[in-house]
């Protein structure tokens, strides 16, 4: 597989939600606070790797949530 050039630097992924969650995750980006505060020190190639450890982890999030709500039992409307 060809290796694609990067011609912009990584953009951040934040927010401005900035509110960590109950696993530690910054609640708008999913970065841990370690990611956060070492962005800027980062490299491109490590910066990616955080982008794709971010969308893992809402991704996961996203499935817990969709579960929770399936197990949940719905009442009926009565309208």
């Amino acid at each position: 597989m060809a290796e694609q050039l990067e011609f912009f630097p990584v953009q951040s992924p934040c927010r401005g939600i900035c509110q960590s969650d109950e696993r530690g995750y910054c609640r708008g980006c999913m970065r841990s606070r370690d990611e956060r505060f070492q962005w800027q020190a980062m490299s491109d190639t490590q910066k990616q790797e955080v982008l794709r450890l971010c969308r893992q982890r809402l991704l996961r999030k996203i499935r817990a949530n969709k579960l929770q709500e399936s197990e949940d039992p719905q009442q009926p409307s009565l309208f």
